[in-house]
């Protein structure tokens, strides 16, 4: 009886701690199929697609959204249960040791246990998701979603309509940062929408970015390659001495040029872009041997030409001057490149291919080849001689596009990009007057960015955000400033410098600032401006352009943000008094004064300013603020 006792206690308590060790643990069994990733790795490289540690973080990011989105498909839940999340990452553990040994996943990217079970605004089933969003902005989606994604056009266009529904629908409150609100419609897209589903390539490269998996790597193949590419250059380097001898010697070949086998850097464009690499002799035929005729563009970094391709394509051809690194520079320039050739979105112009060169008269030449956008520049459109005003419907489509592209750029692009020389003729309009912003990420291969020292800034006069003309300090919302006034030039019809009935020179956001403060917002409007919108939306852009050109970085929105004040009912918060300028006259430092001293900022309902929370910015409410304000990266 005594041994049947203590054998039924012994049991007890061993069930007990079984009991509790699982519970302490959260090992319940993980719904999610990691084997779907692995899947699509198996047959690609399993070298580690960058060593910078916030990009790694980023693919296992999307890589789990990937697996979240089979398993939508599957169960119609975005999440698994919260007590399977410790075997989630400890499964997901296992696959990333094949690619990346030695790298814990939560303690090197920073992620929550429990985050891998939580997300956007409490949704967790595809109902409650399809509750939110109406059916019409689902079906906006399937139109543009629903074919092969593995091409630019159709995947710019299903990114863009999924852009468009988060910022309209999916407002609230993300937990952590693994499955945002960001993340839920490509996730859900890719789910039921997409008809090839999330483990098509296509779809994995274009909603989730895991463009890596499609890369075929062999050992064999890569002896291969190296032995060729060695070859190559010795064989080059030959030819390169025989060559030159011939043209020292004879001169008679002035015309020929001759291809830089040095930098092997420059053959490692990915197999995931649709990169050419022209050689200079085409890009010298397709440009009339570079006709002044047909310039289309100047500036810092040399001169844009129209031209024609064989097969009729008319392109345009961005050639860089005083290149100087010559091919020393090769490799990073390529590498760039490629990372600005797989940034797709319809508000950003496409990229289609590049050329390095050296030519023993014209020296050393970086040539890179985009779409030609017939309808010229919001500059020539706003300035030109013989530009007519354009009509608010216009000017609100390019307003709403360019932010739109700017957002892709800072947080939908990997990596983020910052464009540093956002201006009116950099903002291209096809012939709907669709915008197309273009330079982006190009900026460093100026003059003034290809130099190493830190003191010289790339930008244009009157663009240019304080902070980074001064300090050279540059974020996102160095950006953010250049499209404050930009959307200011737009507004008013008035270029960023002007020129007062004095022949002094003025900035426009100073002007602008001085009708805002004085009440008269709506005087910033160009006069006769057709089909003029309604005088509250004309105020709130006024509002946002003010805002957004503020001197000092941290009252600025991010772009996220302006683009939900822009095309939803967001309020825009009170704006920060700008601080006193050294010409300032004495009337300006007094009144800034008794405002200091009465407590009040800005605005009778309370000032409000950014702070950043979990690395995301958010508009944070001061005590005794009646205004609205919202949670937004």
């Amino acid at each position: 009886m005594f041994n049947l006792l203590l054998l039924t206690i012994t049991t007890f308590l061993t069930t007990l701690s079984l009991v509790q060790s699982q519970a302490q643990n959260n090992t319940a069994p993980c719904p999610l199929d990691f084997n779907v990733l692995r899947n699509l790795t198996s047959a690609g490289s399993k070298r580690p697609p960058t060593s910078d540690i916030n990009q790694q973080c980023q693919y296992i990011r999307q890589g789990l959204r990937l697996v979240q989105s089979h398993y939508l498909q599957l169960n119609n839940s975005f999440l698994p249960p919260l007590d399977s999340a410790e075997s989630c990452w400890r499964t997901y553990q296992v696959l990333i040791d094949e690619f990346l040994p030695n790298f814990d996943i939560r303690s090197s990217c920073g992620f929550n246990t429990s985050w891998i079970s939580q997300g956007c605004m409490n949704i967790s089933t595809r109902s409650q998701f399809e509750a939110i969003v109406p059916v019409s902005a689902l079906n906006d989606a399937a139109s543009n979603c629903n074919q092969s994604l593995e091409n630019n056009s159709p995947c710019a266009a299903c990114t863009t309509s999924l852009s468009t529904l988060q910022a309209r629908y999916l407002t609230g409150t993300s937990i952590g940062n693994v499955s945002d609100c960001q993340a839920y419609p490509s996730i859900y897209a890719a789910a039921f929408t997409n008809r090839y589903g999330p483990t098509d390539k296509g779809t994995a490269k274009c909603l989730f970015l895991l463009d890596f998996i499609s890369k075929k790597s062999s050992k064999k193949r890569s002896k291969v390659l190296i032995l060729g590419v060695l070859l190559g250059c010795g064989v080059g380097l030959v030819v390169l001495i025989g060559l030159c001898w011939i043209f020292h010697k004879r001169k008679k070949s002035a015309g020929r040029v001759l291809e830089t086998e040095l930098g092997s850097g420059l053959e490692s464009i990915s197999q995931s872009t649709s990169l050419v690499k022209y050689t200079f002799d085409e890009i010298r035929m397709a440009t009339r041997n570079f006709s002044r005729d047909n310039i289309i563009g100047r500036g810092g970094y040399g001169n844009v030409y129209k031209g024609e391709l064989p097969d009729g394509s008319p392109v345009a051809f961005k050639r860089f001057k005083n290149c100087s690194a010559a091919v020393a520079g090769d490799a990073s320039f390529a590498h760039e490149i490629e990372v600005i050739a797989g940034v797709r979105h319809v508000n950003l112009v496409a990229l289609r291919g590049y050329c390095t060169a050296t030519s023993p008269f014209e020296g050393h030449q970086r040539i890179i080849v985009c779409d030609l956008i017939k309808n010229g520049t919001l500059h020539d459109h706003l300035f030109g001689s013989s530009a007519g005003k354009l009509s608010w419907p216009i000017r609100q489509k390019i307003a709403l596009g360019t932010a739109r592209g700017l957002a892709y750029l800072h947080y939908g692009a990997q990596p983020s990009i910052i464009h540093r020389d956002i201006k009116a003729s950099n903002i291209l309009l096809d012939e709907s007057f669709e915008p197309k912003v273009a330079d982006f990420g190009l900026a460093k291969f100026t003059p003034e960015g290809m130099t190493h020292l830190s003191t010289r800034v790339a930008g244009t006069m009157g663009y240019v955000a304080p902070e980074y003309a001064l300090y050279g300090q540059l974020t996102e919302r160095s950006d953010v400033f250049s499209f404050g006034v930009v959307l200011r030039e737009l507004l008013s019809g008035k270029k960023a410098l002007m020129v007062d009935h004095e022949g002094q020179p003025s900035i426009v956001t100073d002007w602008a600032w001085s009708l805002v403060r004085g009440g008269r917002t709506l005087d910033v409007i160009e006069d006769g401006m057709p089909e003029s919108g309604s005088q509250e939306i004309l105020e709130k852009y006024v509002l946002v352009a003010v805002l957004c050109s503020h001197p000092q970085l941290y009252a600025r929105p991010t772009m996220d943000q302006v683009v939900k004040m822009l095309e939803t009912d967001l309020s825009i918060p009170p704006i920060p008094e700008r601080p006193i300028s050294l010409v300032a006259e004495m009337d300006d430092i007094e009144r800034t004064a008794s405002r200091s001293a009465s407590g009040q900022l800005s605005s009778p309902a309370g000032y409000q300013h950014f702070t950043f929370e979990n690395d995301r910015p958010s508009i944070r409410k001061e005590e005794g603020s009646s205004s609205d304000s919202r949670a937004i990266e």
